[in-house]
């Protein structure tokens, strides 16, 4: 069978992270929407997404497909329930469509498109609706990935200089990881050490936590669950629930809690962000899709920054933050709640960040970690800039 993920209304609520990838492509937990609904249906899948992500994320069809919501988190039972749907057939829990197989061409809008006969899922389900789900949900997910992804298998004996705290059955460690003299706490939850992942000395960490492929932990970091480092993140200083997408650098002091970072960012020495007002109010944040600042219903919520964004030294930011894409922050003071794609400048003057610009730093990011930003990247930002700045 094809398996396609789609992306529905909820793109526009997950904004800034959907401006370069699909809603599927989202890290929530140790993997991707995409690798866990790989993981459980055992295919590939690829993309239904929109057009100027397509040449990254292009579309495969044949003549009998699948197509599944990319916002829904999978389970055993639902992926069983969306493998076994019949032609014409679609799958849908209350008003929002799971799944449905369709026979022939694919329609553009997935979401208009009805099949011939409607099935409810009777079991709850998870989705990811919004960007502060990537991190309020970042605990049960972190776990339900640690499980899925070490069933029946052994992980690499922890170093007796570690001091560990809990069952050592719930510290997982891929081949090649390397930890040392670190504190190891998993009685409140799984700690994960994906393939060559370093913990490096002094470090302490409390799960659920999760690092996957490459990524570091500095001299001395401290860690409260639930947090995730994506492939090849440096991150050191304090971090609280905190999501690294992947490819990111936090490598100094200062603190990120209840948080969502992109790829290709870059967060200065002692760049911290507020996650809970001095009032103890629940806490708005910036919306693309309504175009204003909307309740979160959340007590704590930090910071939500786009892929290619950086920050300068002592970089400041309050409760429920968004930065868009390609953005450059520095000065003193606390930066503004909504800042667009790229901005460059300071809480005392903001400019526009010249794409020009923008795709030279990019290529020396991305070099550093052997990754090429190529026309298909240029594109993308070229798009993100006549779609945000002009």
């Amino acid at each position: 069978m094809n398996y396609i993920l789609f992306d529905d209304e909820h793109r526009q609520n997950l904004l800034p992270l959907t401006f370069t990838r699909p809603v599927a492509d989202i890290r929530a937990g140790i993997l991707t929407l995409r690798e866990k609904w790989e993981w459980h249906l055992g295919a590939r899948t690829s993309t239904l997404t929109q057009k100027y992500l397509s040449k990254k994320y292009p579309l495969k069809t044949e003549s009998d497909n699948i197509m599944i919501n990319g916002s829904v988190i999978p389970d055993p039972v639902l992926a069983e329930q969306v493998r076994n749907l019949n032609p014409d057939e679609q799958l849908v829990k209350d008003e929002l469509i799971i799944a449905l197989r369709i026979k022939g061409e694919v329609p553009e809008d997935i979401t208009s498109f009805r099949g011939n006969k409607e099935i409810q899922f009777e079991k709850d389900i998870q989705t990811i609706s919004e960007t502060w789900d990537i991190f309020a949900k970042n605990d049960r997910l972190l776990r339900d990935d640690f499980y899925l992804i070490t069933k029946g298998r052994k992980s690499q004996p922890i170093s007796g200089s570690n001091f560990v705290r809990g069952n050592p059955e719930d510290i997982f460690i891929e081949e090649g990881a390397d930890v040392e003299f670190a504190f190891l706490n998993a009685e409140g939850g799984p700690i994960y050490m994906g393939r060559e992942a370093v913990i490096m000395e002094g470090s302490k960490v409390r799960g659920p936590f999760a690092m996957c492929e490459h990524a570091q932990l500095k001299l001395d970091t401290k860690v409260y669950g639930a947090t995730t480092l994506g492939p090849y993140v440096k991150a050191g200083g304090e971090l609280n629930n905190v999501v690294f997408l992947g490819y990111s650098n936090k490598a100094h002091d200062g603190f990120l809690g209840n948080a969502v970072i992109g790829e290709w960012c870059n967060i200065g020495a002692d760049t911290n962000n507020s996650n809970l007002k001095n009032t103890y109010d629940s806490i708005r944040m910036w919306s693309y899709a309504k175009q204003t600042f909307v309740p979160t219903n959340l007590q704590f919520c930090g910071l939500i920054m786009g892929d290619h964004t950086k920050t300068g030294i002592n970089t400041m930011f309050n409760t429920g933050t968004v930065i868009g894409v390609s953005c450059n922050l520095y000065g003193s003071g606390f930066q503004r709640n909504f800042i667009p794609s790229f901005s460059w400048g300071s809480p005392q003057k903001m400019t526009s960040f010249k794409p020009e610009k923008a795709f030279e730093v990019a290529t020396a990011v991305m070099k550093r970690r052997n990754k090429e930003f190529n026309e298909i990247e240029k594109e993308i930002l070229i798009h993100i800039y006549n779609e945000t700045v002009r």
